[in-house]
């Protein structure tokens, strides 16, 4: 796991967490959710704020101290971005480290259960099953929830607070 990520993560940890959004790394380059540096108008954290905290923040700092402050936690499933491989290459890392992510859940968590969404159809696709079996609330049934590209908007959002 990439310590400087899951260390901007963990500067938003929120005191009660409501539910946890899996998504599937952080992006090559800039961008990452959690870089309080970022600009606000990055696509997830612009979807993030609009569709599951109807807010509009100044900053990525105010924006993503208020979503913390409302119980919503985003993780990834590995630390190493994995946008620039193919779909076959991404997919074979993310489960690799099943078990680091798995341990990374219960290290936020413990053994409460904790609503958790996947998003993204390659997440749902692969961790629904294994995170069910070992015991996680995944709330996803099935639905996917696409990535928040502007052509998908909308299903994300209706989707999410379907979920939420």
């Amino acid at each position: 796991m990439d310590t400087d990520y899951v260390s901007l993560r963990n500067k938003y940890l929120p005191k009660k967490i409501k539910a946890i959004f899996v998504l599937e790394s952080p992006p090559a380059g800039h961008g990452y959710f959690y870089d309080p540096s970022g600009r606000v108008s990055e696509v997830l954290f612009r979807a993030f704020m609009k569709a599951v905290i109807d807010f509009s923040p100044t900053n990525k700092d105010e924006g993503l101290k208020k979503l913390a402050s409302k119980g919503y936690l985003l993780v990834n499933p590995i630390y190493t971005p994995v946008n620039k491989l193919s779909d076959k290459e991404a997919d074979k890392l993310i489960l690799s480290n099943y078990e680091n992510f798995k341990n990374d859940l219960r290290s936020i968590i413990g053994d409460k259960q904790i609503p958790i969404i996947l998003v993204k159809s390659n997440i749902c696709r692969l961790l629904e099953k294994p995170l069910l079996e070992d015991g996680f609330n995944v709330v996803n049934n099935g639905v996917l929830v696409p990535f928040p590209l502007h052509y998908h908007m909308n299903t994300f959002t209706e989707r999410v607070r379907k979920l939420l």
